[in-house]
């Protein structure tokens, strides 16, 4: 399975979603991670990056909100615990075992 975290430099929450997609692919042995820095405009249309941290999996957002913007915008995710800069592991293991 591909991964691809897109990020901008200036939203840190990619750094703490990282970690948690590294923690489960220690677990697994078919993940494979490619980051991608998302650094103008043009780059946020061209990729269709709906803000930082996303996390594509095999090229789906299975995180996508409808009406979220394309653009340089901090991301929010609905968690157990509240809103949070990423979602929670065991959020992601779920998504992952269901991609």
């Amino acid at each position: 399975m591909k991964l691809v975290l897109q990020y901008f430099a200036g939203c840190p929450n990619w750094q703490e979603l990282e970690e948690l997609v590294l923690a489960i692919m220690a677990e697994r042995n078919d993940l494979e991670l490619r980051t991608q820095a998302i650094a103008t405009a043009e780059e946020a249309v061209e990729h269709e990056f709906r803000r930082s941290p996303t996390l594509l999996v095999d090229g789906n957002d299975p995180f996508a909100s409808q009406d979220a913007e394309i653009g340089f915008y901090c991301r929010l995710y609905a968690t157990p615990s509240g809103l949070a800069g990423s979602p929670s592991i065991e959020q992601l293991r779920q998504t992952l075992a269901q991609a």
